[in-house]
């Protein structure tokens, strides 16, 4: 067989999809050219101020409208700068969050901080949304909630931790609640508008629109001669300890602060300062299911001692 008539084949059969293919195409429905549509903005979109007080109302009334904490956290961000400058803001509809509710039903991360990160990764490179992103889970972790109570009156709690099962369990046990209660309902609606409040304010101080508040230097305790701090750090955050020596030995060791998540991380509290003491060592066997916090203690006890003077 000749080139040409392979050409020539190759020609026709070529000739035959493309009929084919425009045939079909021909059946489905006309799709709009992408020239017509609206341009997509370039990331990070353009942030605007929001008044926060507005956004904390806003918030807390479309909590029930939107599924909860997640939608809560979008809606109170982007439905506001939609009703205020419109496209693109008003392409996200805030219900694409419902999912996150009760920590993605299974209570991990809090729905509302899912939905303020979202909210963030808009407006900002990811190298700056990971910095903003971990002010804004410090912050949640020391936070008293709800502050903001305009129908029922609580206790509010510290969660000292971002998971939805420590916050809103903690909650409702400090004040006798249960999950389908509506002063339950009330706390988590208020929380979401005050997670979008901070939203707020950190790109707000990112975009040069607010001031950061002073920071605070937390005063060193006053320690005895024989008596040092030790830091480390986990994937939570800072943990430290103070040693207490009894001459060259470990006579006491105390955990004086942690991100560490409560009641998982309890047995490692518990049993691992008391190991060290009884081996007079910081290298012990970590506790099975808090690895990282047993490695953590150790590794904040090895810094004080380095600071003893041989």
């Amino acid at each position: 067989m000749s080139n040409k008539e392979l050409d020539r084949r190759s020609f026709l059969k070529g000739l035959g999809a493309g009929a084919a293919s425009f045939a079909v195409a021909s059946m489905l429905p006309a799709v709009p050219a992408l020239a017509d549509d609206p341009a997509i903005p370039e990331h990070p979109w353009t942030w605007h101020p929001i008044d926060k007080q507005k956004a904390l109302e806003y918030t807390y009334k479309r909590w029930y409208q939107v599924g909860g904490c997640g939608g809560g956290a979008v809606a109170g961000i982007m439905e506001l700068l939609a009703e205020e400058y419109g496209y693109p803001y008003n392409m996200i509809p805030a219900k694409t969050m419902s999912l996150a509710a009760g920590g993605y039903g299974c209570q991990t991360l809090c729905g509302a901080l899912a939905g303020a990160c979202m909210m963030i990764g808009f407006f900002c490179e990811p190298a700056v949304a990971g910095q903003l992103r971990n002010q804004l889970f410090d912050w949640y972790r020391k936070e008293p909630f709800p502050t903001y109570q305009p129908e029922y009156k609580a206790i509010t709690t510290v969660a000292e931790d971002i998971t939805c099962n420590a916050s809103v369990n903690k909650f409702m046990k400090a004040n006798n609640l249960q999950m389908g209660d509506d002063a339950r309902k009330a706390r988590c609606a208020a929380l979401t508008g005050e997670v979008v409040c901070k939203t707020i304010e950190l790109l707000n101080i990112q975009y040069g629109y607010e001031e950061a508040a002073p920071v605070v230097e937390e005063a060193a305790p006053e320690l005895a001669a024989n008596e040092y701090i030790g830091t480390s750090s986990t994937s939570r955050g800072e943990l430290k300890v103070k040693v207490t020596m009894d001459g060259d030995k470990i006579a006491k060791i105390e955990v004086l602060s942690s991100s560490e998540t409560p009641g998982i991380c309890d047995p490692a509290m518990n049993t691992i300062p008391d190991a060290i003491v009884k081996a007079q060592s910081a290298s012990v066997d970590a506790v099975s299911g808090a690895t990282e916090t047993s490695k953590a203690i150790m590794a904040a006890v090895e810094d004080a001692l380095s600071q003893i003077k041989k």
